[in-house]
Order: C-alpha cells, then sequence, then structure tokens
C-alpha cells in the first residue's frame, strides 16, 4: 500500500492555515478558504488526505484522494 501524504487544516489565531508536516503551506482568514486551497494542494498531490480541525484542534473530518484503503481487504 502507498503511503498517502497528510495534510491539515489547523486554527491560527483569528484565521486558518494549511500544514503538511512541520511547513505552513498557506495561511487564510475563513475557514472555508483554507479547506478550498487544502482540497487543491492535496488533489495535486495524490495520494494524500486532507484533514480538517475544529477550532479546538479535535479532527472534525478527513478527505482522502485516490487509493481509499477502507474497508480494508480480508
Amino acid at each position: 500500500m502507498t503511503s498517502r501524504t497528510q495534510f491539515h487544516v489547523v486554527p491560527d489565531g483569528g484565521g486558518w492555515r494549511v500544514e503538511h508536516g512541520s511547513s505552513v503551506d498557506s495561511t487564510h482568514s475563513t475557514k472555508d478558504d483554507a479547506i478550498a486551497a487544502g482540497r487543491k494542494v492535496a488533489k495535486g498531490s495524490q495520494p494524500s488526505q486532507l484533514v480538517v480541525h475544529n477550532t479546538d484542534g479535535k479532527i472534525e473530518t478527513e478527505y482522502t484522494y485516490q487509493d481509499d484503503p477502507f474497508p480494508p481487504a480480508g
């Protein structure tokens, strides 16, 4: 199975940022703008996953692009 690259949409003070590993890909004033930017970068880096967090840092939802391993085989 191929490893997926993970991108995260996380709160950043009064705004939101898209990050990949320890680097920040972009910053945005709204969560919707950050999600749109995160989807674009994740779709361009398939196989990948976009993990969207709430303002408290907990995971809200995830989007997987290409080769979703669930349900697992077997």
